[in-house]
């Protein structure tokens, strides 16, 4: 692994880019740790949303997005990285040791992803139907290790998956822990982390969208009426097996993905709420064929152009989850 000393500064801001990555209930449950050469990564086990993410996949799945964030960060800087994941059998909250080289040159398109960072958003509202969402799908090349597959589900499949969407919600409906947990991420005076009121939804909107989380309903007027119901197109994001390491490259995968459709031009919102429970992992499996484990669906579309976009969900400052142990 290369071992190149960088000014703290550089890593430090691409570690502020790197941290907009998502997660769920923007609960950013990674913790990095910057040394003389390395950066390593940690999970964080005092940001798991444990009603919504009783097995932890999601949590994983968040400090992937974030890993590969960071990778597309300092490629745009001018750094290639070179990647040890699960680095110490001994602590498995050691996610990943990440060392550098210089590039020589940085391309158009390496810009391009950086910038795709803090342009992306996750869009509750409905969407218009994507053009040509097949291409997108056949430029997210296997850069994972043979452990992730990508498929979009068949328009003729899309009434069972929101059957799937709604049977979710039936079977949460008296789950006390997993409401209140809910509601403890979207309280309305977070400052650091959560999902913001203007991230959520309102009510009418809310059932114009038949695949997507039902979350406490905000009282703004109703958007994007003109659209009518959500014809955004569905993504699913799958590993091989339930390993973590699968699981963690499942999540560079999803943010691959999603920066991807940001470059297209795409407006884009991560589910996970059907994949957390069995039953609803299966129905997505039967609609890809059964032969990969759903860890995610994006819902890829077409925001209006001329719309203002919404303000950034909040993320909490470097200094909380960066230590520096340079000597």
């Amino acid at each position: 692994m290369a071992t190149t000393q960088i000014r703290s500064e550089l890593i430090v801001d691409a570690l502020q880019v790197a941290c907009r990555a998502p997660s769920l209930h923007n609960t950013q449950p990674w913790r990095w740790v910057l040394t003389d050469h390395r950066v390593e990564l940690f999970a964080d086990p005092s940001r798991h949303a444990h009603s919504a993410d009783s097995s932890g996949r999601q949590a994983m799945m968040s400090c992937g997005a974030v890993l590969h964030h960071f990778r597309v960060a300092m490629a745009a800087a001018g750094w290639r990285t070179s990647l040890q994941r699960f680095p110490d059998p001994d602590n498995p909250l050691h996610l990943a040791t990440v060392g550098f080289s210089p590039s020589p040159s940085v391309s158009e398109d390496q810009k391009r992803y950086a910038d795709a960072i803090l342009a992306r958003r996750t869009d509750r509202l409905p969407l218009a139907e994507p053009p040509d969402v097949e291409h997108l799908l056949s430029r997210l090349t296997d850069d994972h290790g043979g452990a992730v597959r990508f498929d979009i589900v068949a328009d003729d499949l899309r009434s069972t998956l929101a059957e799937a969407s709604a049977l979710t919600d039936t079977a949460r409906l008296f789950d006390s822990d997993y409401h209140d947990e809910l509601d403890w991420w979207t309280e309305p005076f977070t400052a650091d982390d959560g999902i913001p009121v203007s991230a959520l939804i309102s009510a009418p909107e809310s059932d114009r969208v038949a695949i997507g989380r039902s979350f406490p309903v905000s009282g703004q007027p109703e958007r994007r009426s003109d659209l009518g119901e959500d014809r955004s197109r569905i993504l699913v994001v799958s590993s091989v097996d339930d390993s973590r390491e699968s699981v963690l490259r499942c999540g560079e995968a999803l943010s691959a993905a999603l920066l991807e459709a940001t470059v297209a031009g795409f407006a884009t919102c991560t589910l996970t709420h059907i994949t957390e429970l069995p039953s609803g992992r299966e129905v997505v499996a039967a609609l890809i064929d059964g032969q990969a484990i759903p860890q995610a669906l994006i819902r890829v579309g077409l925001a209006p152009m001329l719309e203002a976009a919404p303000p950034p969900t909040p993320r909490r400052h470097i200094n909380d989850v960066l230590e520096i142990h340079r000597g």
